[in-house]
């Protein structure tokens, strides 16, 4: 974002920072945790705020490496001596499917550690306690070592549903010190293409079907796609290991290729009842890669730790979800993401309490299913998004008080929810008996940043609250100076010192490490302290005077679509594989349900005339290249883009069109008459679509405003 600044005009300039000035809430008022929670919560005394104060750092996460088991304890606590790229715990040696599986044997083995929840409610529920768990890792560790040939340091990618065979497979990588990279099924196969070739994997671990809003879908053919995409990238994928939603059976109409593809379930026959010792493993050494989205089209693999990241994810997983060993906890995100890998794999196994996975999509078959599931599973702890509450309160507001469950605490994540839907929220869903933590954080950060402690901090709707422990954020404005609380500005959310939680690098890219994350404001490249080193999220916040914190989305140019985050740079790269298209823009539309929806303004090459068939490829090529997730909700085919002298083509202008909002200053503009033209085409056919303007939010309004603004 930076290096785009230098190129711009002194206009383009000031309207980047414009957005910085003010940004005018209405403050909510608070609201106190129930008295039941209080009484059994895991962190019930403000003296732990002292235990992790900044003059206690980096020292107070011992108490989070303290929740592992250690096979070597560490010698240095945080390594800064190739700043910013930290070591956690250095000289300790743990692993991880040890710490989530093996070591909750001795005391609660015949307790079930996942329940499994199918799509069909006709099929029945599974659960699989932690014995079972054990010997399902250990034949499937055996067959990755000894018919994959896979050792420590390998990557594998899976590409899998919400099954159990997901964490099964993740945490036998984890035995190994395989690094494993799971991508969204819901994703293309392309797209896992991309991702086995920019990690270096030649196995890819993939299912035959899965359900999805009642149908089973075929999800081997995606393997296909992906292992043509590497190909052209120059990787291999030499074994395609196929795990069959039925044993026995196959669902998927894609044939099966001979030499590279195999059933699991009929090669696991070879190694039933083999154990296989846990590879004690660094503290430092990659657990897993998780891709995201960036601003450019190479996707970044986050390379995240084993101790450092296990011990955070622990940490908050006891203190911030409150999860005690006898909860049964779930978390109605999909492992594909970030959000799964903490806070339904490796952070509530860590602590041996019992996860829910569900297969399928959360009001399937009508608006009552996740608490139909909740009074079945008797779950006590709920985790979701805000595009799933919204949607749920949308189709099913009053079915919640059907249903006898009753939770004492519930999650939101993935994207600032709205006061309105957050009271919503815990009026109805959780019946005014549960506590509500509204969580800040991203895929690089591994877990929590932002939240109520939620026995001690009231809550405010809208506000994620205030720094999780031993996190000590600042809001810094576009020249590094400090937004003070309570002056109703906005600025960049920055994180001042490392935890153990952050992401290490990103896979193949550490100077994109550098210079997305940590060069914006740092004064010295040399520096080997961490004070000189503030981690920049990448996204805009302002600061109440009580300390809590307002999240306003990101300044760069991501699309978050229903909690998953899309780069324009990727959803533009794939429009732009359609011959007849010239250029691309990308941009974010308000959605009372999905939050954000993705439209796609196309300009043509000479010589082609707008048609449904371009619009049809245009859509095609995205899904193809990305997944349905990304598809478009309206393509624009406009005679050309507003643009800056320079030739950038100015996003913000084609955003607050969408948006039915002022496109504000566009005298600057190289080419400024076709901004009415696109409004009048745009507008008038949402219009007769029967899309109508709805009037935003200061939040949204700054949003629109600052989008494409670098």
């Amino acid at each position: 974002m930076a290096d785009d600044l230098n190129d711009a005009t002194d206009d383009e300039v000031s309207e980047s920072s414009e957005a910085l000035i003010a940004v005018h809430w209405r403050e909510e008022g608070y609201y106190q945790p129930p008295a039941s929670f209080v009484e059994q919560a895991n962190a019930s005394d403000p003296a732990i705020f002292d235990q992790f104060s900044e003059d206690k750092f980096p020292e107070c996460f011992h108490a989070y490496a303290d929740l592992l088991t250690w096979n070597k304890t560490w010698h240095t606590t945080l390594d800064t001596s190739n700043a910013p790229f930290w070591k956690w715990f250095v000289g300790g040696e743990l692993n991880a499917c040890y710490n989530c599986v093996d070591r909750h044997l001795p005391t609660q083995a015949n307790k079930a550690a996942l329940i499994f929840v199918p799509e069909p409610e006709g099929e029945a529920h599974a659960a699989i306690t932690y014995r079972e768990l054990y010997v399902r890792v250990n034949e499937f560790a055996a067959l990755l070592r000894d018919f994959a040939g896979l050792k420590a340091g390998d990557r594998v990618t899976l590409h899998m549903p919400m099954v159990p065979e997901l964490p099964v497979a993740m945490l036998a990588c984890a035995r190994l010190g395989v690094v494993h990279s799971q991508v969204f099924a819901g994703f293309s196969g392309t797209a896992a293409g991309h991702r086995i070739a920019d990690s270096g994997s030649n196995v890819l671990i993939t299912m035959d079907g899965y359900y999805r809003s009642g149908d089973l879908l075929d999800h081997k053919v995606k393997a296909d796609e992906a292992v043509e995409a590497a190909a052209k990238e120059g990787q291999q994928v030499d074994k395609v290991l196929v795990f069959r939603r039925y044993p026995g059976q196959y669902s998927a109409e894609t044939p099966m290729v001979e030499g590279r593809d195999f059933f699991v379930d009929e090669l696991l026959k070879d190694y039933r009842g083999t154990e296989v010792e846990p590879v004690s493993m660094p503290a430092e050494a990659p657990l897993f890669l998780m891709y995201t989205s960036g601003t450019t089209g190479r996707p970044k693999g986050c390379q995240h730790s084993t101790g450092g990241y296990l011990s955070y994810v622990a940490g908050t997983s006891k203190y911030y979800q409150d999860i005690h060993p006898n909860d049964t906890y779930w978390c109605m995100a999909d492992i594909g993401w970030i959000t799964g890998h903490s806070y339904i794999v490796y952070g509530p196994l860590a602590l041996g309490t019992t996860s829910v996975l569900y297969e399928g999509t959360p009001n399937y078959p009508d608006a009552g299913r996740p608490w139909r599931i909740a009074q079945q599973l008797n779950v006590n702890i709920f985790h979701t998004s805000p595009t799933a509450i919204r949607m749920l309160r949308k189709v099913g507001p009053d079915e919640p008080a059907k249903y006898n469950y009753h939770f004492k605490h519930m999650t939101t994540v993935g994207e600032p929810i709205e006061p309105e839907v957050w009271r919503w929220y815990r009026e109805f869903v959780g019946k005014e008996e549960a506590v509500i933590v509204d969580t800040w954080w991203q895929t690089e950060t591994g877990g929590f940043l932002g939240s109520t402690l939620p026995a001690i901090n009231p809550m405010k709707p809208g506000s994620c609250g205030p720094a999780a422990l031993g996190i000590y954020p600042v809001i810094l404005d576009e020249d590094g100076n400090e937004v003070p609380e309570g002056s109703g500005k906005a600025g960049n959310i920055c994180i001042r010192n490392p935890w153990p939680g952050v992401f290490q690098t990103i896979w193949g890219q550490p100077e994109r490490f550098v210079s997305t994350y940590f060069a914006k404001y740092n004064k010295n490249p040399e520096s080997k302290d961490w004070h000189d080193w503030p981690y920049f999220a990448g996204d805009g916040a302002t600061q109440a005077a009580d300390g809590y914190f307002r999240i306003l989305g990101r300044v760069d140019d991501v699309i978050n679509v229903a909690g998953h985050r899309l780069g324009t740079k990727e959803l533009e790269s794939a429009a732009l594989m359609v011959n007849e298209v010239a250029e691309a823009a990308a941009v974010p539309v308000i959605d009372d349900v999905r939050g954000r929806v993705v439209e796609m303004y196309i300009s043509l090459k000479p010589g082609y005339a707008a048609s449904p068939e371009i619009e049809a490829k245009v859509k095609t090529a995205i899904e193809t290249d990305i997944g349905k997730i990304a598809r478009p909700k309206n393509i624009w085919i406009v005679p050309d883009m507003p643009k800056t002298r320079s030739g950038k083509i100015m996003r913000r202008v084609i955003a607050a069109t969408s948006n039915f909002t002022d496109t504000g200053d566009i005298t600057t503009l190289a080419n400024p008459e076709i901004v009415e033209k696109i409004r009048q085409q745009v507008q008038s056919a949402k219009h007769a679509k029967g899309e109508v303007p709805r009037e935003l939010s200061e939040a949204e309004l700054t949003e629109i405003k600052s989008f494409g603004s670098e």
